[in-house]
């Protein structure tokens, strides 16, 4: 302790920051600050960052309100529900992220509903790519004569002794059963959380060893794998076929997401849980970490949103039909195989 009885160790998850005196009580809990005490903390720099971030996140919302209008106009039927689904991505990450800024104690729940809007993202995206060559029995027509490759991420990039697997109805069916259970469990699971958190028996910003945060996030996590893996397979096979509608660009913006909203979101929590990130009152480690991942997520996911709606934005006609059998490269013919 300091002369004023002061403590100025760190304490718990504020170990690296040994430097840094612990003034305020807030940096000695890990509980979010209501919003009006953030309010009351605000300098002129403070109202012009969350000015901005709040104009990006009204303006990606908009964006997409007038893409849902030109989407119900003039795509077909078939395709109206999932283009909306996928182009909502971003804009819902946005908006959930900002109320997020707004309202710290209410990060936990809005990252739980932008990973849920993903989980049927993922879904939806699957069977956007089957619908852009034409549906189930157009996809089978086409690719009767070829193979599945199988050893591809994120299971199985590492395994090219996989044998390719022959595209069947049964084959079809697992690769959207494959995304379709992310989607539903994933739900499933924030529900349970959402029941457990309730009762104080889950708090994700304090991961233990025999805590249920760490089983059900392990869970979560296998449940995400399996469900990226069918994605990841149809869009090898898929994208010289729809290389005409952008499929590339629009599959590089979907990985985007994923790496953005999981892998960098958990970065930066992570750090924030362990003290790397600095308590700034009235956020202490932790929470500054949330509002610092909020923060940039609202940025990412407005360009991602003004990108989108380039790719979407389009004429939507009919694939021309197969030329030729080495129209997709990545396939082996049926017909060459012993």
């Amino acid at each position: 302790m300091d002369g004023k009885g002061t403590e100025t160790a760190p304490t718990g998850a504020n170990m690296s920051n040994r430097s840094f005196p612990i003034s305020d009580p807030i940096c000695q809990t890990e509980e979010a600050p209501f919003a009006m005490v953030v309010i009351r903390r605000f300098g002129v720099f403070d109202y012009i960052l969350y000015g901005i971030l709040t104009f990006m996140a009204t303006v990606s919302l908009l964006v997409f309100l007038e893409e849902c209008i030109y989407i119900y106009k003039k795509v077909p039927a078939n395709k109206k529900s999932l283009i909306v689904w996928v182009n909502g991505a971003a804009p819902a990450i946005g908006t959930m992220s900002c109320l997020g800024m707004w309202f710290p104690r209410s990060t936990m729940f809005t990252d739980m509903f932008s990973s849920c809007y993903f989980a049927i993202v993922v879904f939806k995206f699957l069977i956007l790519m089957v619908e852009e060559v034409g549906g189930d029995e157009a996809f089978l027509k086409r690719a009767g004569k070829y193979k599945l490759k199988i050893s591809t991420g994120p299971c199985c990039c590492c395994c090219c002794c996989l044998p390719d697997v022959a595209i069947t109805r049964r084959s079809l069916f697992l690769l959207k059963l494959g995304s379709f259970q992310f989607a539903v469990l994933k739900t499933a699971f924030t529900i349970f959380s959402i029941v457990l958190y309730t009762h104080g028996n889950y708090d994700i910003k304090k991961i233990s060893a025999d805590g249920d945060a760490i089983w059900i996030n392990s869970f979560v996590g296998v449940l995400t794998i399996t469900g990226l893996w069918p994605v990841g397979i149809t869009f090898i096979h898929l994208k010289n076929t729809l290389r005409t509608i952008k499929i590339i660009p629009k599959y590089a913006m979907y990985q985007l997401l994923l790496i953005l909203t999981q892998l960098q979101t958990a970065i930066i929590n992570i750090l924030g849980s362990n003290g790397t990130i600095a308590c700034s009152p009235p956020f202490p480690s932790s929470i500054r970490g949330y509002m610092m991942s909020q923060q940039l997520l609202i940025m990412e996911m407005f360009i991602i949103t003004m990108v989108t709606r380039l790719l979407y934005r389009r004429q939507y006609d009919p694939l021309p039909e197969e030329q030729d059998a080495n129209e997709n490269t990545r396939m082996t013919d049926l017909t060459q195989s012993p």
